[in-house]
């Protein structure tokens, strides 16, 4: 039996991912700091579930906390490293810059470390469509250059993307970075635009819509998501023979390493995610118009071409279907 270790298990993202690889029958160890950063009940309620699993288990404490994210990898020895933990929230990281540096840099280091030290078959690591900052050509390429990230959140996950880029090519360490684009779906973040929406809406409060709802997002079902990452546990990257890349392909020339985006490849106006909100919620949102955010982009488009060709797979959840099953769960969980 195949064992992966999967930090941020009891995150949202995390939580569907382990579901899926228990029940494809792999040995999971969850690692997460339960962080107070949105309400722990959830995170808690999450991996309660998972632990119902005979081949689930879980340790909790903090990335940056090496003796303990040490011991936890030595007893376990995974075979496959899935990175998620990270301290998360594009807006949050405006506030409290230095959660992101220690969360995401020293954390995603101690993470790199212990692949190293296990010499594990592929480290994957979450990135996310943040790093592309500035950027105006759309759709969204692996291959496109990233060098004007808008937030120190998208610049640690930037970061992180260039320490796995060294340990690739240093230790000859198959490393694939996912870039996610506007995850949403049942046991979400409550920091997220869909749950606050959906609460909001319930219960009769105003939502507030960023640049007078001049935004677009490629919203991504989590489900499809974790499908995505399934899939290219079983895809590491090869260093290239004499430096020779695909075209289209974001394989280093130098690494065992790839970074591949999971997106819907569909730009969804902001707008029109609120009308089919309305629409599953079955009442109309009180609509308070704001100006931009200060670090917020104006619009997200995932090319998803590789990870199609590598996979075979493409995320294709309608947003409408998405955001109706997020309803049902989430008048489900809160009895509303």
């Amino acid at each position: 039996m195949r064992k992966v270790l999967v930090t941020g298990s009891a995150g949202f993202i995390g939580y569907h991912l382990c579901d899926l690889l228990l029940r494809e029958g792999f040995r999971v160890h969850g690692f997460d700091g339960m962080t107070d950063y949105y309400d722990v009940r959830l995170k808690q309620r999450r991996h309660q579930m998972l632990l119902q699993n005979p081949n689930f288990s879980a340790t909790e404490a903090m990335l940056e906390d090496l003796a303990a994210f040490d011991a936890m990898a030595d007893a376990f020895a995974p075979d496959i490293i899935v990175h998620l933990a990270a301290q998360a929230g594009v807006r949050y990281s405006l506030e409290a810059p230095r959660a992101y540096i220690e969360a995401n840099v020293v954390g995603t280091f101690n993470v790199m470390e212990a692949a190293r030290r296990h010499g594990v078959e592929h480290l994957l690591m979450a990135s996310t469509s943040s790093v592309y900052g500035a950027n105006t050509e759309m759709p969204y390429a692996e291959t496109d250059k990233a060098d004007t990230q808008l937030t120190i959140y998208a610049a640690t996950k930037k970061a992180t993307e260039a320490m796995g880029h060294s340990y690739a090519h240093l230790w000859n360490l198959p490393t694939t970075m996912f870039r996610f684009f506007t995850v949403y779906g049942p046991w979400g973040r409550p920091d997220m635009a869909l749950y606050k929406f959906v609460d909001a809406i319930l219960d009769g409060r105003p939502i507030d819509i960023y640049n007078h709802g001049e935004m677009y997002r490629d919203f991504t079902y989590v489900t499809d998501l974790v499908r995505g990452i399934r899939l290219l546990i079983d895809t590491p990257p090869v260093r290239p023979e004499a430096g020779e890349v695909p075209e289209g392909d974001s394989l280093s020339p130098v690494a065992p390493y790839r970074i591949v985006n999971i997106g819907n490849s569909n730009s969804v106006k902001l707008l029109d995610f609120v009308d089919a909100i309305e629409a599953a919620v079955g009442r109309p949102a009180i609509r308070n118009y704001m100006e931009m955010q200060k670090g917020d982009v104006p619009a997200t488009w995932a090319d998803a071409s590789l990870l199609q060709r590598l996979t075979g797979y493409r995320p294709q959840t309608d947003v409408k279907d998405g955001i109706a099953a997020f309803v049902t769960w989430f008048r489900d969980y809160y009895g509303k």
